[in-house]
């Protein structure tokens, strides 16, 4: 891979942990008054994938959004604007840290509920198959999102009409303060639970980002040329609370 590629990667984890960072010190400002769930320790899924997309590629996000957003191409002061309520945020200062957007880089946008963004994403997708368009959907999702219905009835229409979508799976292993174990069954795998629906299937590494980056971008190209869904679980870590701006091993539920 060329230099200049590994100085992007490298530069787009800088910038989304240096802004989280950021937040997460400032919050305690009380000037952003929304809530906000930080994606520090998960920047590598975020800046491999947002740079392995084309700008005509679509993604939509969940409520850890914000390296998402940055790495679709998302304004950093636009972001900030929004998380202080500000008019000048990319929602208007009216959706807060878990209701991004910016159409003009097609970030779609990202919602609070779990799981609520699924089916929107596939109606996108369903839109560029009819439009006989060449682009994608990447759909992020948490770990938690496999235990909401929506998400196998979307996952069957993906299949069943063969549309251009890639789920990409942030396991950190935890809703909230409950682990995966206390919540799916021991010997579950994901990636394989999606490939049972039909899927195809794969689980990757974050550990080398540059890596990470060529394998997406040879999946993203896949789904391009022929449209098939496909799943894709990526074990990762956050090193913050679910919800806010402090370390919170003092709970005890994690190490």
């Amino acid at each position: 891979m060329e230099k200049k590629v590994y100085k992007k990667i490298y530069e787009l984890q800088k910038k989304i942990r240096f802004l989280e960072e950021k937040i997460a010190s400032n919050y305690k400002m009380y000037k952003m008054r929304c809530p906000t769930h930080l994606s520090v320790g998960q920047e590598a899924i975020a800046a491999a994938s947002g740079l392995a997309l084309s700008k005509k590629d679509i993604a939509i996000s969940y409520h850890r959004s914000h390296a998402h957003y940055l790495s679709k191409g998302g304004s950093s002061k636009k972001l900030l604007a929004e998380l202080h309520g500000f008019n000048e945020g990319c929602s208007k200062g009216v959706g807060g840290s878990m209701h991004l957007i910016d159409l003009n880089n097609n970030f779609y946008g990202s919602t609070a509920i779990v799981s609520n963004s699924i089916p929107v994403g596939v109606g996108l997708a369903y839109s560029i198959k009819i439009n006989k368009q060449k682009n994608i959907v990447c759909i992020y999702i948490g770990d938690a999102s496999l235990e909401e219905g929506v998400f196998y009835e979307s996952i069957n229409f993906c299949i069943v009409k063969k549309l251009p979508v890639i789920f990409i799976c942030e396991n950190n292993f935890y809703s909230v303060y409950t682990h995966l174990k206390n919540r799916q069954p021991k010997q579950r795998k994901i990636f394989k639970l999606a490939k049972a629906l039909g899927a195809v299937s794969y689980k990757f590494s974050q550990n080398n980002p540059f890596k990470l980056y060529l394998k997406l971008q040879k999946l993203f190209n896949k789904i391009r040329n022929n449209p098939t869904p496909h799943f894709v679980e990526i074990e990762t870590y956050r090193y913050l609370e679910h919800c806010g701006p402090n370390d919170d091993t003092k709970l005890g539920y994690r190490s």
